[in-house]
Order: structure tokens, then sequence, then C-alpha cells
């Protein structure tokens, strides 16, 4: 496989990876940094988070800017704030020892006052998540009229999220756009149609393969047991590897509160994140938690979007979800950069057909573990 320097990446750029560490491109930033280096075109991505996604339009998308010229030219859309704030960080980190590329991160549930006087500053590249973004171009805080290249960083998330017409009004927007990037973990139909009417019929399709996007680091596993006996199959498996930390999964915010306050009674350093915490109560947790000082934390589907933490050790499904691309995104929370991790389902016997269902469609194989009896 070529090194960045052979995907035509600048020295300067390849300077500033190696100070990251980011030496070898993986499968995915191979395959799309060859394509996007030297054309204009659409492409459509298909990989999971972990897999190096950032790097991979991040690179190409930093050498078509021009940095003497204060304007947008490039914008990327993402589905939540932590997400956006974990890219703009990176491609920061990127120009370490380039001339100076300015990007600004924009997000709802934030003072846009702020976010406004922020772009009054020169800017090249904007993050945003779909609503907020629309905020600002009705109060005529940014212009969009210089922008070449948008990227749509895991867009099923921001489908799942319901920002599906935000996405149409800004493709439909931005019309003198010359490329149209857009990564996903899932195809479902809602992105196949957006593909169809705002993509190139050229558009480059890269798939790093069904059996590379579950990541291969990750053992699926799952206990059978009733429902009485999740909590004591869950501690179980926390006393087993006391250092190991991890994201516990339930389907509603009611569930996360319940375990996270069972576990804090049997003196496991857990916390809550839902939907209904404010943005300031949810960064508490999540800071607490990067400073490893909650072991676990209990979360749903929509309150873990954008969590990006390394040393994951675990995932555990307390309550499977009801999608496969569900599981594919609450697993690929562990097992990140070439580590090991454990996915665990602690399922009841009606929950054992979603387990049979999954590892068809998802082409993975669960070991089953035994409970203690």
């Amino acid at each position: 496989m070529k090194n960045f320097k052979e995907l035509g990446v600048s020295k300067d750029l390849v300077k500033g990876l190696k100070d990251l560490k980011i030496i070898e491109p993986t499968q995915i930033q191979a395959e799309v940094i060859s394509v996007l280096m030297n054309t204009n075109t659409d492409l459509i991505g298909q990989a999971q988070t972990g897999t190096g996604k950032t790097a991979a339009f991040g690179l190409p998308l930093l050498h078509r800017i021009n940095p003497k010229v204060e304007k947008v030219q490039g914008l990327i859309l993402c589905p939540t704030r932590e997400l956006g704030l974990q890219i703009s960080k990176q491609l920061f980190k990127f120009t370490k020892y380039t001339d100076k590329v300015f990007t600004e991160a924009v997000y709802g549930g934030a003072p846009i006052e702020k976010q406004i006087s922020a772009l009054r500053r020169p800017t090249h590249i904007i993050v945003a998540t779909p609503g907020r973004l629309i905020d600002l171009v009705k109060r005529k805080a940014v212009d969009l009229t210089h922008v070449k290249t948008i990227v749509l960083d895991e867009a099923d998330e921001m489908l799942s999220m319901g920002f599906k017409p935000q996405l149409d009004e800004i493709l439909a927007y931005l019309t003198a756009v010359e490329n149209k990037w857009l990564f996903s973990a899932t195809m479902p139909q809602g992105i196949m149609q957006m593909i169809k009417k705002h993509f190139s019929p050229g558009a480059h399709k890269i798939e790093v393969s069904g059996r590379n996007v579950v990541n291969k680091n990750i053992k699926h596993q799952f206990v059978l047991c009733d429902d009485v006996e999740k909590l004591s199959v869950l501690m179980q498996f926390l006393k087993s590897d006391t250092k190991a930390r991890g994201v516990v999964f339930c389907k509603t915010k009611d569930a996360v509160q319940k375990l996270s306050k069972q576990l804090q009674a049997q003196n496991v350093k857990a916390d809550a994140i839902h939907g209904d915490l404010k943005q300031i109560e949810r960064n508490k947790v999540m800071r607490a938690f990067k400073n490893e000082k909650l072991r676990v934390l209990v979360a749903t589907d929509l309150a873990a979007r954008g969590i990006d933490i390394d040393d994951l050790a675990f995932v555990v499904h307390y309550q499977l979800p009801d999608k496969e691309e569900y599981y594919t995104h609450r697993s690929g929370r562990t097992a990140r950069a070439g580590k090991e991790g454990i996915s665990l389902a602690i399922v009841n016997s009606k929950e054992m057909k979603s387990i049979r269902y999954f590892q068809k469609a998802l082409n993975i194989g669960f070991s089953q573990i035994r409970g203690k009896r």
C-alpha cells in the first residue's frame, strides 16, 4: 500500500500527520485519497467510524483550500457537536506545518451570537451541524458562495436524527460546488434518495467491504438470561476486569437512568448520558469519563452520537437496538486504532432472534458466554 507521500499528500501535511503518529494510511484513507487528490469529483464512501475517515476527506480538502483567499471554501456537515469539534481539532493538527487554514465549528445548543462573531474572522472551512448552518445562512452570518467542496460525514446518523430536509436544502442551495463527498456507515433508503437527487451519476463509490466494515478486532459475545438476571450478569462482567472502561447501551432514557443508579448503588463509577441532559451536564459527564473519573458510561443510542474516546475496552448492549446500523455504531465505539475490544449483548430469549438477525445481516460471528447459574 502507498504511504501518504506517495498518495500525493504534501510534505508539510505528512509532517503534521507524523506528529500525530499517523504513518500508514488505513484502507479507506488510501482508497479515498488516491481518488480525491487529483480530480474534482463526487464521491460516496461507506465506512465505519474509527476507520480514519477524517484524514481521508480532510487531507484532500486541505489541498483544495487557498489560504490567501479569506473566504469559506470548504464545508463539512456532521450530526453532532462532539463530532464537529473533533473534526475541526484534527484539521488544525494536520496543518501544524502548513500555511494557516482556519476552521470554525458551529453547532446547535450553543449561543449563536458567539459563533456569528467567530465567523467574522477569516474562515476557510466550516464544520457544522445542518440545523445551525441554516440558521446562520438565514441570518446572513455566513457566505457560502465560494464553497467548492462539501463533505457529509456520518450521513446515516444525520438522517436518523431527522436532518434530511436540512441536508436537501443545503445541497440544493450550493449549486456551484465542484466536489460533493458523502461518508456513511450504512446506506439506508433515505441516503440512496439523496445521492440520486444531488450527486452526479458518475460519482466514485468506495466501500470498505462489509467484512472489514464491522471492525475485525471486536469480539462479539452474548449471554442469555432472564430480564431479572441482567444486572447481576453485567456486574459479573464488570468485576471480571475492574480496570476496563466502556459504554453500556439501553434503548430508553428511563432505562439508562435506572441502570446508572443501580450501578452506582453497587459502587461502580458510572453515570448516564441521554437526550434530556442539558449540554453543560452532558459535558460534565463526558469530561469525567474522559479523565477516567468514571469507568462506565450508560447511554442511549442518540446521546452517544459523536462520542470518540480512545481505549474503550468494551461495549455492552443491556438492551439490544432495533436496527442493525445501531448495533454497528454501538460496537464501533470499542476496538479503535487497531486495539481489541469486546461487544457483549446481555439478552433474554425474545432478543435472541435479533442476535441471529444481526449475525446474518452484518456477517459477524457471536460467541455465547455462559452466565453463572
